[in-house]
C-alpha cells in the first residue's frame, strides 16, 4: 500500500464528524479539509485561534505493543487537554504520522489506531483536517486546532497571592500502571485495569476548561507531574504556592481497589507517584477564594470533580505541607526528557 491510499483508506473522513454534545463546531469552521495543500478554517466571529502540538514516539511515551485504538485515542487526547487548559474549544486536528514499514502493512493496526483518533476526533467535533506520513520509528504528532472568545483564554500567568490552588479528576493513577507493566511494582488485575485506563485513555478536560472561563485567574494541563507543572505556572505567574501533599495524594483513585488504608503504598510513595508522576491530562488551576462557588458549580456542570490543594503565596517557590501543616521535605521532580 501505498502513501496517498494509506492516507485515502484510513485517515479521509468518509463522513461529516459527529457534533459534540458541549462544544460544536461549527461545520462553516472547515472550509477545506485533507486533499489539498493546506486545510482552511475559518474561525467564528470574536474569535481567536489556539494551536498546540503534541508528539508521541515509541519507547519513550508508549510501549511497542501498545493498543493500536488506546494510541490513537491518547495521542489526540494529550493534544485536546492543552485546548482544555486554555479554555478553548476543538476546531480541527492535522497528524504527522512516521511508520516503520511493518506498520505501513499492517491494515488491522492501522484501522484500529485512526478508529481510535477518529471516535474522540467525532466527540469533541475535532475533525482530522490534514498531515503527512513518512516512513520511521514509529511517531505520532498531531496539531490542534480550538477558538476561544478573545480575551477570554485561561492562561499560565494570572495567578495572584490569595488565590486558592485546585485540580480536577484524580492524579498518580497513570504512574502507578505504568510502574506496573514495567514490573517495578504490583497492583491487582481491577486496579491495574482502572489505572491502565487512566494512563492510556486519558479524558481531556474540555467541558470544565470553557465552565472556567470568566472564573479560574490562571490554569495548565498536567502532562509531566503535578509540581513541575505547577512550578510552571508559578512562574508565569510570578508567584509562590503551598500544596497540601497529602490532599494531592489521596487523589489517586486505584487505591480504593487496595485494602487497607493506603493498600501497599506508604503515604511518601503516594505523595511521590502525584507529585511527580504526569501523564493524568488532568487540569491545575487558580481562582480567588470568593470564586469557590463558581469553580463547583464549574465542576458539576463538566461531570468532573475539583478538588483544593493549596493555595498562591507572594514568595517565589513551591512549599509543601502535610495534612498536620507541617513542612514536607521538598525532593519531588517532574519528568524532563533531557534531564
Amino acid at each position: 500500500m501505498g502513501e496517498f491510499e494509506l492516507i485515502e483508506q484510513f485517515f479521509k473522513p468518509n463522513r461529516p464528524p459527529a457534533p459534540a454534545s458541549q462544544a460544536p463546531a461549527a461545520p462553516e469552521s472547515i472550509v477545506l479539509g485533507i486533499g489539498d495543500d493546506c486545510a482552511l478554517l475559518q474561525p467564528a466571529p470574536g474569535m481567536q485561534l489556539a494551536v498546540s502540538s503534541d508528539m508521541l514516539v515509541e519507547g519513550r511515551h508508549f510501549f511497542a505493543d501498545a493498543d493500536p485504538a488506546a494510541l490513537g485515542h491518547k495521542a489526540l487526547a494529550v493534544n485536546l487537554s492543552d485546548l482544555a487548559a486554555m479554555g478553548a474549544e476543538p476546531l480541527a486536528c492535522t497528524l504527522a504520522l512516521a511508520l516503520p514499514p511493518e506498520r505501513a502493512r499492517d491494515e488491522a493496526w492501522l484501522a484500529a489506531f485512526a478508529g481510535g483518533l477518529r471516535a474522540l476526533a467525532d466527540a469533541h467535533a475535532c475533525p482530522l483536517v490534514g498531515g503527512d506520513t513518512t516512513a520511521g520509528p514509529l511517531n505520532l504528532c498531531i496539531t490542534v486546532l480550538g477558538q476561544v472568545p478573545a480575551g477570554q483564554a485561561l492562561r499560565r500567568g494570572g495567578a495572584r497571592p490569595g488565590d486558592e490552588l485546585w485540580v480536577s479528576g484524580t492524579l498518580g493513577d497513570a504512574r502507578l500502571a505504568l510502574l506496573a507493566l514495567r514490573g517495578d511494582i504490583a497492583l491487582p488485575p481491577p486496579a491495574l485495569a482502572a489505572a491502565r485506563q487512566r494512563l492510556e485513555r486519558p479524558t481531556p478536560r474540555l467541558p470544565l476548561g470553557r465552565g472556567l472561563r470568566g472564573i479560574a485567574s490562571s490554569c495548565i494541563d498536567l502532562s509531566d507531574g503535578l509540581a513541575g507543572d505547577v512550578g510552571h505556572l508559578l512562574a508565569a505567574s510570578g508567584v509562590g504556592a503551598v500544596i497540601d501533599a497529602d490532599a494531592a495524594a489521596n487523589l489517586i483513585a486505584v487505591i480504593a481497589f487496595l485494602s487497607g488504608a493506603g493498600g501497599t503504598f506508604d503515604l511518601n510513595f503516594r505523595r511521590s507517584t502525584v507529585l511527580t508522576g504526569g501523564d493524568d491530562y488532568e487540569l491545575a488551576f487558580t481562582a480567588p477564594p470568593g470564586a469557590r462557588a463558581a469553580v463547583e458549580r464549574a465542576g458539576e456542570k463538566a461531570a468532573t470533580p475539583v478538588t483544593r490543594i493549596g493555595r498562591i503565596e507572594a514568595a517565589p517557590g513551591l512549599r509543601l505541607i502535610d495534612a498536620a501543616g507541617r513542612p514536607v521535605e521538598d525532593g519531588f521532580r517532574s519528568f524532563d526528557h533531557f534531564a
